[in-house]
């Protein structure tokens, strides 16, 4: 999978501030930690109950995974690295271990990726009754307290890897729906209204040196640390995403065939792909329409600019006359807005919001930097070494959070990533210079 792997890293910690009692996603034992667990997975069931077992089976394309196997495979994690542990523990089905093990070679070997959508058996139902196995054996763990603190640390863990197949279950089912010739609605809502597009203000930030990466004792992933210093020259960051109306003016003046504004990847992917719109775009005879999880709707032209790849990012910025941020420079801005958060996951909405001030929700924003380790950066040993460090490689960093990340996921440190062609990710861009 592509977006950013957990790995534990029990010296980390959110830049928001709170104690960690307070923070979102911290597991710290006792009854708070079983029902944390118990609000996650039910979480997951609850995105599930809106798809039909036909839904939830097939794989659109290699990249996207069915939401089948992702509640299999998140439920996996806990009996992989937590309850086989305990020799009393009685596994669900060992054919499940290569069925949903995604990418551990530690583990073993593992069904192909390209094929997942190919496994009918076990079926919705079977896997429902797999999940029910594993949370009370995982309750009972819990409750009894015999789990030190390597495998509380692992339960929190898991939360946070299930919290991120939450995003990407939403992320797949919206491409499998665009797919069907007549557009299913995963949540039936009224249209947004188009609202006025403000004008680009620009947040203006002095260089010099900056600490950059988590900090602390609550959650974070591995490759948001060590945290260590940068020096940054004076930059400027725009005080709002690019909207639908931006990126309509763009395609207005031929952006998509003018190759001064491209890369040449992106030119030559542009050019392979047929791409002159973002992803889910589709011009009709009332104008342009998009593809949402509540079916096609009209373009909103306040909304920010969504499914447009890395590539598609840069050439918008060359041709608006800027740059897109460093991810440095992004995190240097963001932690000024303190708690600010746009559109979150809302499973009645499941879609951005108006492009507003807040640099954390909505889309993903695509940044100038390559997803690198941080210096001093080592990945920790065994399977959950694998989580991150091994996709440092022809990726890029995207900052910031979506309108299907969970609420309480989210924070201004998070390195999420992909390669630079990537559109079905809820991802957007901001403007620097």
């Amino acid at each position: 999978m592509s977006i950013t792997e957990p790995t534990v890293r029990p010296d980390s910690r959110s830049d928001a501030g709170a104690p960690d009692a307070e923070r979102p996603g911290v597991v710290a034992g006792g009854s708070d930690t079983v029902r944390r667990f118990l609000d996650v997975r039910s979480q997951t069931d609850a995105l599930a109950d809106r798809l039909s077992p036909e839904d939830q089976t097939p794989q659109s394309m290699t990249e996207a995974s069915p939401a089948k196997w992702h509640r299999a495979h998140v439920t996996w994690f806990f009996e992989e690295f937590i309850l086989r542990r305990d020799p009393d523990y009685a596994v669900y089905d060992e054919t499940f271990r290569y069925l949903f093990n995604s990418y551990y070679e530690t583990v073993g070997e593992r069904h192909p990726r390209p094929d997942r959508g190919l496994v009918t058996r076990p079926g919705v139902r079977d896997v429902t009754r797999y999940r029910e196995h594993v949370d009370a054996a995982m309750v009972a763990a819990l409750e009894s307290g015999r789990l030190d603190d390597a495998a509380l640390g692992l339960v929190e863990l898991g939360c946070n890897h299930e919290q991120q197949h939450q995003e990407l279950l939403l992320m797949d089912i919206k491409h499998l729906f665009s797919t069907h010739a007549f557009g299913p609605v995963y949540v039936d809502r009224e249209p947004d209204a188009p609202g006025e597009v403000a004008p680009i203000r620009w947040r203006e930030f002095t260089g010099g040196v900056h600490e950059i990466g988590a900090v602390g004792s609550g959650f974070a992933y591995d490759n948001e640390g060590p945290r260590h210093r940068v020096y940054l020259e004076d930059f400027a960051v725009s005080d709002r995403l690019v909207t639908n109306a931006d990126w309509l003016e763009f395609m207005a003046d031929d952006g998509y065939r003018r190759h001064e504004f491209w890369l040449s990847d992106g030119w030559a992917t542009v050019n392979g792909r047929d791409w002159r719109a973002p992803g889910y775009w589709r011009e009709e005879d009332g104008g342009w329409t998009t593809f949402t999880l509540s079916g096609r709707r009209p373009v909103v032209p306040d909304e920010p600019v969504t499914h447009v790849s890395f590539y598609e990012a840069d050439a918008y910025a060359r041709w608006a006359g800027a740059r897109l941020p460093t991810e440095f420079e992004w995190e240097v801005a963001a932690g000024t807005l303190g708690d600010a958060r746009g559109q979150l996951l809302d499973p009645d909405r499941c879609h951005p919001g108006r492009a507003g001030s807040a640099m954390v929700g909505d889309v993903w924003e695509w940044t100038a930097s390559a997803y690198l380790p941080y210096p001093g950066f080592v990945p920790a040993n065994g399977a959950v070494g694998e989580y991150n460090g091994k996709f440092m490689s022809d990726q890029h960093v995207l900052r910031g959070a979506s309108a299907v990340t969970p609420v309480g996921h989210e924070r201004i440190t998070y390195r999420n990533f992909f390669p630079a062609a990537s559109r079905w990710v809820f991802s957007g861009l901001r403007l620097a210079r």
